[in-house]
């Protein structure tokens, strides 16, 4: 929501909304800069909430994205720009300029310099792997040790550094996820109906349409990373160039498409939530509060009377009189390493592996693997069984 226009595509709040309540960040970025960070984001947000308190009012961060939530509680980013003003486009063509190189040889280049952070990474994690070492070659220190001094210093944990605002809360907007799908279906339905592909289109044609020729589009950065645009690739580039009927039918496929990404990165979000911040329990995690968002018609009852009652509690100094949801601590090992033999994948965590032990390419794999053992075995045994002139005289079969 930080970049101009496409207010669609991206959700933005309306401006009857607006209205309501003062909101900062939104629309103010360029869509075609592509090297916007979230550490551009901390940057303008902190001062922005630090002239909130400074008014006597109470700063709401709404999401979103989780990481960029989390770099604004934690001390968790490292920030590589030693020129605010002209930096930023340098420091991102430098990891992109990186990413470009192949997987296994970016990977090695990390081993060579940062072996621990190299043994927490997969291979195939391009950005991740990139950003690690963008920050060891602009900084001359190695990524996990600049995380490692984060996590140590007074009031640090497992999340990264001290928490920014010791008064913090998280309120989380959950549902049943039937309900949840069900509306985030809706909600795409209702996106195409206020015009989403018109501004696709346009967007398309002011922006997109040259990269597409030049097969120079970039659906990693900037906002074209946006869920909404690589969904509709095909119609978007085939329109008024194929028959009708396969224009619709491409269409109806980008609107299915954009649908399943939408619940899927939804499912993400929550797994964040109690991986990041219910199963990690310690001084420096605020405290998280659910709210029961699954029949809108009891939003005042389920979701703004207990929100409102939590919130007045912190800023009276009171225990909130509602509990924390939390979590028993999961000593899950994300840090494992496996590699599965029959599939060729390295495998990273514990449950990961759990889950790729039961995936239909594995389990194909694994059937596969099977039926040639026992047909080898048949082979084996038949000419065993005719070969007596080899018996023992016990009637064993020698090895």
């Amino acid at each position: 929501q930080v970049y101009k226009g496409l207010d669609i595509i991206t959700n933005k709040v309306s401006p009857q909304e607006q209205h309501l309540c003062r909101h900062h960040m939104i629309s103010f970025v360029d869509p075609l800069v592509s090297n916007y960070t979230v550490v551009d984001f901390r940057d303008k947000a902190v001062p922005l909430i630090s002239y909130i308190f400074a008014r006597d009012k109470i700063p709401i961060v709404v999401g979103g994205t989780n990481y960029y939530i989390e770099s604004l509680l934690w001390k968790v980013l490292i920030n590589t720009k030693e020129k605010p003003s002209s930096a930023p486009r340098v420091e991102r063509d430098r990891k992109v300029e990186l990413e470009q190189l192949d997987s296994a040889e970016l990977h090695r280049r990390l081993g060579q310099v940062d072996p621990e952070m190299a043994a927490k990474l997969h291979p195939h994690d391009k950005r991740k792997v990139a950003r690690s070492l963008q920050v060891f070659e602009e900084t001359g220190i190695p990524h996990s040790e600049i995380l490692q001094q984060q996590q140590q210093e007074e009031g640090g944990g497992p999340l990264g550094g001290p928490l920014k605002y010791p008064h913090s809360c998280i309120l989380w907007l959950h549902a049943d996820q039937a309900a949840l799908d069900a509306r985030l279906e809706k909600r795409v339905d209702d996106m195409v109906a206020a015009g989403l592909l018109e501004e696709l289109r346009d967007f398309h044609r002011r922006y997109n349409q040259e990269k597409v020729a030049e097969n120079r589009q970039d659906y990693q950065h900037g906002i074209f990373q946006s869920i909404g645009f690589k969904e509709f690739h095909e119609y978007l580039i085939s329109e008024g160039n194929c028959s009708p009927e396969t224009s619709a039918l491409l269409l109806e496929k980008g609107i299915q498409a954009l649908k399943q990404v939408t619940k899927r990165y939804a499912r993400r979000q929550n797994k964040w939530v109690r991986n990041r911040f219910l199963k990690r329990p310690g001084p420096n995690v605020p405290p998280v509060y659910g709210l029961e968002v699954s029949d809108p018609q009891r939003w005042e009852e389920d979701v703004l009377k207990p929100a409102l009652e939590i919130v007045e509690s912190f800023i009276q100094g009171r225990e909130p009189p509602a509990e924390p949801l939390r979590l028993e601590q999961d000593e899950e090992n994300k840090r494992s390493h496996r590699v599965c033999e029959l599939c060729d994948r390295l495998i990273l965590g514990d449950r990961e592996w759990a889950a790729h032990t039961r995936s239909k390419s594995h389990l194909h794999h694994l059937k596969k693997r099977r039926k040639l053992e026992a047909s080898s075995h048949a082979r084996g045994a038949v000419g065993d069984s005719g070969d007596t002139e080899t018996s023992d005289g016990d009637g064993s079969l020698p090895l």
